[in-house]
């Protein structure tokens, strides 16, 4: 009976809860240059723009001038997106709501997260 009555408390309670990335996002928004900010808003859009196969392979490292550097796991893939890289430009942009990425670079590199 007091776990049921602690449970409800907790589940109150969470009404309150702000996500991580809220809170970042508005400290970065301080302290951190424009682009960096813009990088936390591609990372958090990633998957939904260039899709499932192509995030478990290629991840955004860095992003300055318009130009987007992406670590890919292998030769392969950087072969692969060097064919898609118009479409993802587009893609990134739209789910971004500006023409933010003018260019993408492709680099061997950790794909993390």
């Amino acid at each position: 009976m007091v776990i049921k009555d602690k449970f409800k408390l907790d589940k109150k309670n969470n009404s309150n809860l702000i996500h991580i990335s809220d809170i970042l996002n508005s400290a970065l928004g301080k302290f951190r240059p424009a682009q960096d900010t813009w990088m936390m808003r591609i990372w958090d859009i990633w998957e939904a723009a260039v899709g499932k196969p192509i995030a478990m392979n290629a991840k955004p490292d860095s992003f300055k001038d318009g130009i987007l550097i992406v670590n890919v796991s292998s030769s392969t893939w950087i072969h692969q997106l060097s064919f898609l890289e118009k479409e993802m430009i587009l893609n990134i942009n739209n789910h971004l709501d500006q023409p933010l990425v003018k260019k993408i670079r492709f680099k061997i590199g950790k794909i993390l997260g």
